[in-house]
This record gives structure tokens, sequence and C-alpha cells, in this order.
């Protein structure tokens, strides 16, 4: 009994999300293979288990042509009906011995492997989370999802079918090299004749077929990246009315996934039918010189026949190993992006000797910081600034100015380039990230909800938070009067991203959210811009209250948010253009007089 593979051009094996994938060899298959034993330890035990049963499956397949060689010429040929009936016998036991080991070896190696990939998704999910906010910003979402879902699928065949099927295959060739050479060397010095025909071509579809599914796996990715992109952006899609264009996009990137399918259909589709006329050549030379010899009475018809059964399955595990081979190849690619992102540092990690701090006043010095994005321009240059604890620091500035970049300077979601950002005294790069964030409490421009009950979202960075809690946070916004109209209250479930909610709802969600978490130090990156007047009003009034007594960073393009802050900083292609009061700014009638009064123009505040 041999395991087949899934046909070539097919099924999940080929659905591996890796444009990004060089086309090159990259580290050798063994090392990379080494590198998923620990997954296998906890489970040596099943292990162990499933390759003795994969040697009775072997066996049991192995025994059937011999045991009929034994009932013809024993027992049919010699009118023997005692060593007939045993011979069936045997048969028989010896299929139900291999349909129960097949079933066991089936079932543990499978077992074996849904726990290995469930234990890899999991370190792999839970890396990716470690992983700092540049990485993300620089992965395509769907490229990245990719290494989650088909890259583990492809994992899947080989772990769960590819490893059995290459034992079985392996065992039963070279069980099947042994027999016929046993039966008889003469007849099986002919059998293997095709043998250098067959190796030939199987290295000619190796190197055919190994740059074919590299093709095939760029490809499916180019479909995953733009289902990915258009999905996430159906709404721009839809008001541009751009659905055609999307479909036709869509068509041609599938179109290319399908070329490249086809191209190994091709492939296979010469060369596994060559397999299939090689056996039947050897079968035919076989049955030839064989049916000779047996009319010249030099060998049995028993043994002829059990010759030509083992022949004409000869043939059976090369083809399942020829097709395993597809499947080593777009697992070892997979296995490659996956420990490629395992392998990815996050470059934000403590350092060794950072410790954590369990609350901070709140202080925030940036000492001479320059930074910018991977090898571009700074962003950020030269900046030195000193923030208070309890002050409110507002940013303002041009689109590019640097404003948001800085919050994820102090946010330590970037490290600078030069100089350094410290708070209380201390370099974040010496604070444990866990305690920091801890101290954190940020609002961005689009609020994100996640799937589940305005509650949970609620106690998303505070999960031991009381309802009176919840409830008090929700005052403070004025988001507690439009939660309570929802028809299950606290406990209604909200779709990810909070779709079932309006733009400012969900703002003041994650308004409350971040007073949930009792921040010492509060970023609100644009944090009103989605809420209408009103709700920016009574937002206004509350975070009044809320910001005593914490270090707050205001970035905002409405200018009415941020008058009463205690200090407004103006950037400018980087750097501090100018910084003070209100009022001080205004009097100065500098940059940020200039952009007050562009906005009051454009606003008809005033």
């Amino acid at each position: 009994m041999t395991t087949m593979a899934r046909p070539p051009g097919g099924g999940s094996g080929s659905m591996l999300a890796a444009r990004d994938l060089e086309l090159v060899e990259g580290p050798r298959p063994t090392r990379k293979l080494r590198k998923l034993l620990p997954y296998f330890r906890p489970y040596w035990g099943r292990a162990l288990a499933a390759i003795l049963l994969t040697l009775v499956v072997t066996a049991t397949g192995l025994a059937g042509p011999a045991l009929a060689q034994v009932a013809i010429d024993d027992g049919i040929r010699a009118k023997d009906k005692g060593v007939l009936v045993l011979a069936v016998l045997l048969f028989v036991g010896v299929g139900i011995i291999g349909w129960g080991a097949g079933y066991a070896q089936t079932y543990l190696s499978s077992w074996i492997g849904e726990k290995v990939l469930l234990d890899l998704r999991t370190r792999l999910f839970d890396h990716l989370m470690r992983l700092e906010l540049g990485y993300h910003e620089r992965q395509a979402t769907g490229r990245t999802v990719s290494r989650l879902t088909s890259d583990i699928e492809a994992l899947d065949q080989l772990v769960t079918e590819g490893f059995p099927s290459l034992v079985i295959n392996a065992l039963t060739l070279l069980g099947m090299v042994v027999i016929l050479l046993v039966y008889d060397w003469q007849l099986a010095l002919i059998a293997f004749a095709v043998l250098p025909v067959l190796v030939a071509g199987t290295v000619v579809f190796r190197a055919l077929s190994t740059g074919a599914y590299r093709i095939t796996r760029e490809r499916v990715a180019d479909v995953l990246a733009h289902l990915q992109e258009s999905l996430s952006g159906v709404r721009v899609v839809q008001a541009f009315g751009r659905e055609e264009r999307a479909v036709r996009e869509f068509r041609a990137v599938n179109d290319e996934y399908r070329k490249a399918n086809m191209h190994t259909v091709h492939i296979s589709g010469v060369y596994f039918p060559g397999i299939e006329f090689l056996a039947a050549a050897g079968t035919a030379l076989i049955l030839w010189f064989g049916a000779r010899r047996v009319l010249d009475g030099d060998l049995s018809t028993g043994v002829l026949v059990a010759f030509l059964a083992y022949l004409a399955s000869f043939f059976d595990p090369i083809q399942a190993l020829s097709q395993l081979y597809n499947t080593f190849q777009s697992a070892m690619a997979a296995l490659e992006k996956i420990l490629g992102v395992l392998e990815t540092g996050p470059q934000l990690a403590d350092r060794p000797g950072s410790t954590p701090i369990d609350e901070a006043r709140g202080d925030i010095t940036l000492d001479r910081v320059t930074f910018g994005y991977g090898n571009g321009p700074p962003v950020i240059q030269d900046v030195s600034l000193r923030i208070e604890a309890g002050q409110t620091i507002a940013l303002v500035g041009e689109t590019g100015a640097g404003k948001s970049t800085l919050a994820k300077l102090i946010a330590r979601f970037y490290d600078p380039d030069e100089g350094s950002v410290q708070l209380d005294g201390r370099d974040l790069r010496d604070i444990t990230q866990g305690s920091l964030h801890a101290q954190l409490g940020i609002v961005p421009q689009e609020g994100y909800l996640f799937s589940g009950t305005v509650a949970e979202n609620l106690r998303f960075a505070n999960p031991r938070a009381t309802d009176e809690e919840i409830r008090a946070a929700c005052d403070s916004v004025g988001a507690t009067e439009f939660i309570e109209g929802l028809p299950e209250g606290f406990d209604t479930q909200i779709e990810e991203r909070g779709s079932r909610l309006s733009a400012g709802q969900r703002q003041l969600v994650c308004f409350a959210r971040a007073l949930v978490a009792d921040p010492r130090l509060l970023i609100l990156d644009e944090a009103t811009s989605s809420v209408d007047l009103r709700s920016e009003r009574r937002i206004e009034a509350a975070l009044r209250t809320v910001r005593s007594g914490r270090t707050a960073i205001v970035i905002a393009h409405r200018l009415s948010t941020i008058r009463d802050a205690d200090r407004i900083v103006v950037l400018a292609d980087g750097r501090i253009a100018e910084e003070g009061s209100h009022l001080e700014l205004l009097a100065r009638g500098g940059r940020y007089a200039d952009l007050y009064s562009d906005w009051e123009q454009s606003t008809g505040a005033g």
C-alpha cells in the first residue's frame, strides 16, 4: 500500500504566498528540517509508535504477492487444499492487520502533525505580536497572513502526509528491490534496465518543476495581496466606482496564477504518464522473458505471477516519491519563509540590563533626537524637548512635519537613530517594554475595535477593570448614553473594526478604553478627527478632567482642541519651529499664527 501525494498543481500544497521568495535555494533542506525537530520532541512517544506502525503497514503491503505465489505453486499446482486455505486465510489476516495498522498510523501521524503545526502557528503568531510596529508597517498584511495560513498549510501536507508517505514508499521500494533480486536476479536485472531512463527523466522533472512551483508560489502571493488590499479598501473602491477595474485587475493576477499552475500541470502531464509507460515497458519485458522460462520449466508460474505483481507495484512508490518531491519543495519554501519570520529578532527588544518602571511620574525628555524610516531621509532632526509630568503638550504642523513620528518615538514604537528619549530621567531603552506600555494610553486617528462585546473592548487594556470603572470611563467621555441605547447595552456584540458603530461612536469607545487603562502618559493622535463638533466639545470638556495628573501629548489638525494645552510645539520639516502657549504663539505672528489663521478661514471659526 502506498500513500500518494496530491497531484501537482492542485490542492493547498501549491498555494504558498511567497512573492518575496528569492529564486535561490536558500539554506539546505536538512538544516531547515532540523529546526522543526524541537516541535516533535513533546510527542516522541507517539512518533515512535507511528514509525513502528509504518513498518507493519509496509510489511503487510509486501506480503500479498508472496502469499499468492505460495497459493499457486504449493496449493493449486500441488493440489494441496490445506496450503491453499492457509494461504487465503493468511492473505485475509494480513489485510486486516494492514488495515488496522494503516488506520492507527494515519491517525497518529495526523495527530502529531496537527499538534506540531498548532504549536508552530501559535509560536509564529506570538512572535509576530512581539515584533515592533516598524516590522508590521514594512510588511504587507497579506504576506504576514500568508505565513500563518497558506505556508502552514503547505507544511501540514508535508508533516501529516509527506513524512509517512516518504517512509512507507522508501521502505516499500527498498523491500521490492530486495524481493525481486531474491525471487530471480536475472528477471530483476531486466526489470531494472528501465531505471536509467527513469532516473534521467526524474532529474529533468525536478529541475523544471522546482522553478515552475516557485513561480506558482509567487503568483498566488499576488492573488492574496490583491485580495487583501481590495477587501480592506472596498469602501474607497465603491466610493469611486472602481469595482469593474478591481475585478479586472483581480482577474488578471488570477489568470497569471492559473497560467503558472498550468505550467506545472504540463510538466507533470509528461512525467507521470512517462512513468506509467516505463512500468508497462518493464512489465512487457518480464512477461516476455519470464513466460518463456516458465514454458521451458526454468521458472514456476507462481514466481512469475508474484514477480509481475511486485513489478506492477515497483513503480508506484517511485511515482509517489516524485510527487512527494513537489510537496517537499513547496513545504521547504514555506518553512524558509516561516523561519525567516521566527529568526527576525525584534529591533526594539529589551536590551540586557533593562528594568521595569512600576509607576511613572510622566517627565519626558527628548535629547537631540534624530530619526528616519529605514534608509530614508530623517523625519525628525535634532529635536530636543522637555515635557514635565502632568503637562499637556500639543504637536502641530503641516502634513509630514513629523508629529506622529515624534509621538511614536515617545511611545517607543521606534528607537531614535541619534539621541535619546527619556522617561523620568531614564532612557526608554533601559526600561522594559511591557512596563513602559503599561503606562501608556493611546487613541489613534482611526479607532480600532475588535470583534466581541463593547465591554470586552473597553477592558482590552485592563482585563480586571470592574463594571463601575468601565461606566465611569464612559461617563467621562460621554459614551454611556449611546452604549446603553444599543440592543444589549455594554454586552452588545460588535463586528471587527466596530463596523456596527459610527466613526464617532467607535472613537468614543476608544477614548473610554484608554481611560479604563488609567495611563500615566496619554497620546491622542488626531483622536477627535472623526467625531462631530458636539461630541468633540463633550470630549474636550472630559479631557480637561482626564488629563489632570497625567502627561498628555495631543496631535490635532482641529486647532480648537489644543488651545488650552499647557504648551504648543510647532514642527516643520522634522524640527521644532516654535513653541509656547496658544496666546503667546498667536502674538508672535509666526508659523502657528499662520496655521491658526488658515484653520479659522477653512472652518469659519473665530
